[in-house]
């Protein structure tokens, strides 16, 4: 079985914002240097978070076929027979450094983040990792 794996930087570490705010399109569309995304199984972000003064940041998942039109990352949540999609947020209320693993059949893939509260002294970077196995 091979194995492949790249890693590119999507965010540089910066000060968050009270607004989303996209880091680089990963896929061909968004000049990346991976290639389209779908030739890959597995996303998985590397986030480095400072938090200052902020109460939370988030960052935000989504995928598209055409570069165009995307659709947010959702959750489901199963109780008995009920079966309910949440709209994906990953958020932290710590300083740290966090794996996300998401799986993936997109062509393009695009990572937002941001801050509520107070934006002072924070920071966050995002590295993205696409793999096969």
């Amino acid at each position: 079985m091979q194995i492949t794996h790249i890693k590119q930087a999507i965010r540089a570490s910066a000060v968050l914002t009270t607004s989303y705010v996209a880091g680089d399109i990963l896929g061909e569309k968004g000049g990346s240097p991976m290639g389209d995304a779908v030739e890959y199984s597995q996303l998985i972000l590397y986030v480095g978070f400072t938090k200052g003064s902020l109460t939370t940041a988030e960052v935000k998942v989504e995928f598209s076929e055409d570069g165009e039109t995307y659709y947010q990352e959702t959750f489901k949540a199963e109780s008995g027979a009920t079966s309910t999609d949440t709209v994906g947020i990953h958020q932290f209320s710590a300083t740290g450094n966090y794996r996300i693993a998401i799986p993936i059949n997109d062509k393009y893939i695009k990572v937002s983040c941001h801050g509520t509260g107070t934006v002072t002294n924070s920071l966050m970077s995002v590295d993205a990792v696409l793999a096969t196995n």
